[in-house]
């Protein structure tokens, strides 16, 4: 599950990875986002339900939940609401509470452009990852923020996708609720999600004796292309256990 203005081929490494090696996958476009139809969620609680609707849609009795940012955030609600149905939960990047800075949340409404610009500077820790064949993942990920947003000219995904991230206020009481393992994967150099803003869901999914681990990936807050390697391999491990 993607997160504000990103869609599926965030995942493509580990997607493709996963699906070659005994899994079936499923990386999505939230509704209103590129090649999904219908309004974009407005909340958290609300894309939690598109998700179980389309686990039902899809007939799967049971999947592993993987969300990186707001997708992180809809991965834990989603866990939560649909208890055994979830065989394990990754949360990549997240945060709760996951606050967006009000001059931020102007911009994103006002001049959307600007703010693409700003996130991917604070998103990323290089131009270019170790081993990513010189990839230049700032202009990749404002590229594809132009894309999204593009994609939907009846609402602004930025905008409603920020909102959504600031007032989700259910973090604790859906990792109480959960029943599966999580896993926090988090970016030692990440500044829109740093590490110590997740400490208050681990210490909750500690509190509630859940099985909880904690990986830290050498990269900001675009985990899946900054460090992918990194990041599939601790998904795959905690797939596997």
């Amino acid at each position: 599950i993607h997160g504000v203005l990103c869609d599926h081929s965030v995942w493509a490494l580990q997607s493709r990875y996963l699906a070659n090696h005994g899994w079936n996958v499923l990386a999505i476009d939230l509704p209103g986002h590129c090649r999904s139809a219908g309004p974009a969620p407005e909340s958290v609680e609300q894309a939690a339900r598109f998700v179980a609707d389309l686990m039902d849609a899809a007939g799967l009795e049971k999947a592993a939940l993987v969300g990186h940012s707001w997708g992180s955030l809809i991965a834990l609600q989603a866990a939560a609401d649909l208890g055994e149905r979830v065989s394990h939960l990754a949360l990549v990047g997240t945060a709760h509470p996951m606050k967006v800075s009000p001059a931020l949340l102007e911009s994103a409404l006002n001049t959307p452009e600007q703010a693409i610009q700003l996130v991917n500077t604070f998103s990323r820790a290089t131009l270019a990852p170790p081993g990513g064949a010189g990839s230049w993942v700032f202009g990749a990920g404002v590229a594809l923020g132009r894309r999204v947003l593009a994609s939907n000219a009846s609402q602004n995904l930025l905008h409603a996708g920020f909102l959504a991230c600031d007032r989700y206020a259910n973090g604790e009481a859906a990792i109480a609720a959960i029943t599966c393992p999580v896993l926090f994967a988090l970016g030692a150099q990440d500044q829109m999600t740093p590490p110590k803003a997740a400490q208050g869901l681990i210490q909750a999914a500690q509190a509630a004796g859940k099985k909880a681990q904690r990986v830290l990936l050498p990269m900001g807050h675009n985990q899946m292309t900054e460090s992918p390697d990194e990041t599939l391999f601790a998904l795959r491990d905690f797939l596997a256990a």
